[in-house]
């Protein structure tokens, strides 16, 4: 074992432990969680899985199906990444994030196995923080009895920890270009690390459009014996009116729903409704059956803070909260401001320097009124002034300053506006809500 993978294994705080694994970095690779996995039981094999790859959509087609799956009755669990505020929002059963309590003792229950492999050299190395969370979500939806659990992919598909599991269905949202240094440069790329999750005789849906990416999708399914099903072919989904929870109707080739709101926002996320419906209907052949009506309430009532998420601060104003991350979530973003907020509002942005900044900073300028540049405490996060200095070079002439601190930001940005937007980074959005406790606006 290398000096830097030393695993301290000595009496302390689970949780604490738990966190602490974060200094391993990413790790892909599926050998350390097979490993932890049947250590523990292969809790995974105890409830079917569906499991949610993609580059956008992920999370919000996993909250759908949640949502759709506990209205039909199903005592549904789901694991979903990274969090917002709390470690505790990544596992949840029946709608309910894990407690404090429970979430010690599972991880105390994965550590010690951890530890005994480490130490009989079962273990080449101690798992990294992911792997470690994603062991102790499959263990807890066992001791919660889940009847099935709604698996959300870290990273890729092929090597991501959670493709231990063996689903009975899955879906595959929009494929782009993201974490290039582990899953390649090019779409079709990309879209075989995704498609790694597709195995022989599961139902696969996919959202994603572009032939390029479809090709690699289908390939994999034929290849493997699983079964294709593209959202978009022969599925019309309508608005019927339109503002902030638009009304929708949804047709398929099974059937015609009724006319209802749909809980996110975003003309994108019709997409993801088409996606998550499809594959609800597909579960009936897997011996999940989903009522129509079951279908209508989880997607009416679906909740996914920080994406496209208008709160309002009291004193202050509001601010649409969007964890866009990469050009293609900047962009859906932008199309919900050019709609929502056709003259323009100022924008605090953050973005992390792993990620495309100037593509991200390219789709949004168009929307602003002016870009405020901050950076939460992170140490992967481009430092304010620099990033102010890429968004000056993207676009000339539009006001631009920079604060470090995400809460002053925010206060420059209100100075001139009563509704504000901040994006940019994930770990932005869960900054400020954790600091400003902000009421979702009706």
């Amino acid at each position: 074992m290398q000096p830097d993978d030393r695993f301290d294994d000595h009496p302390g705080d689970p949780l604490d432990r738990l966190l602490g694994l974060e200094r391993f970095g990413i790790r892909p690779g599926l050998d350390t969680i097979r490993r932890l996995m049947a250590a523990l039981g292969d809790p995974q094999a105890a409830y079917p899985s569906i499991i949610v790859a993609g580059t956008n959509g992920k999370g919000s087609v996993a909250a759908m199906l949640d949502g759709a799956l506990r209205a039909a009755g199903y005592r549904a669990g789901r694991y979903t990444s990274p969090h917002l505020v709390s470690i505790t929002e990544r596992f949840t059963v029946d709608g309910g994030a894990i407690d404090q309590a429970a979430l010690r003792e599972e991880a105390a229950g994965v550590l010690r196995q951890a530890d005994t492999l480490l130490r009989t050299g079962g273990l080449a190395h101690p798992p990294t923080f992911f792997e470690a969370a994603t062991a102790v979500a499959l263990s807890w939806f066992r001791r919660a009895a889940v009847d099935v659990a709604v698996v959300e992919v870290g990273l890729g598909g092929r090597l991501d920890a959670t493709n231990v599991v063996t689903p009975a269905a899955g879906v595959i949202t929009s494929i782009g270009l993201d974490h290039r240094e582990h899953l390649g440069d090019t779409v079709e790329a990309v879209a075989a690390e995704k498609a790694g999750i597709v195995k022989p005789g599961m139902v696969v849906v996919t959202t994603e459009t572009a032939p390029p990416a479809l090709a690699v999708i289908d390939d994999a399914c034929r290849r493997r014996g699983a079964r294709l099903v593209q959202a978009a072919r022969d599925t019309e989904v309508a608005v019927r009116e339109d503002g902030p929870r638009p009304r929708i109707e949804v047709a398929t080739p099974r059937r015609r729903y009724p006319v209802f709101p749909l809980g996110l926002a975003g003309a994108h996320q019709r997409a993801n409704a088409a996606g998550a419906i499809r594959l609800l209907e597909a579960l009936a052949d897997v011996g999940l059956p989903v009522a129509p009506e079951a279908v209508v309430r989880g997607l009416s009532e679906v909740a996914w803070p920080g994406r496209l998420d208008l709160v309002r601060v009291p004193g202050r104003g509001a601010v649409l909260l969007d964890a866009a991350h990469n050009p293609p979530a900047a962009a859906a973003l932008a199309r919900h401001l050019r709609e929502a907020f056709p003259g323009r509002l100022p924008i605090v942005c953050a973005v992390m320097r792993d990620k495309d900044a100037d593509g991200i900073v390219d789709r949004l300028a168009p929307c602003a009124s002016r870009i405020v540049c901050t950076s939460p405490r992170n140490p992967r996060a481009t430092p304010a002034r620099a990033l102010a200095d890429r968004v000056r070079a993207r676009a000339p002439g539009l006001p631009v300053t920079a604060d470090d601190d995400p809460r002053r930001a925010l206060q420059t940005a209100w100075s001139t506006a009563e509704t504000i937007c901040a994006t940019g980074s994930i770990f932005l959005v869960g900054e400020l809500l954790a600091a400003l406790r902000p009421r979702r606006a009706t």
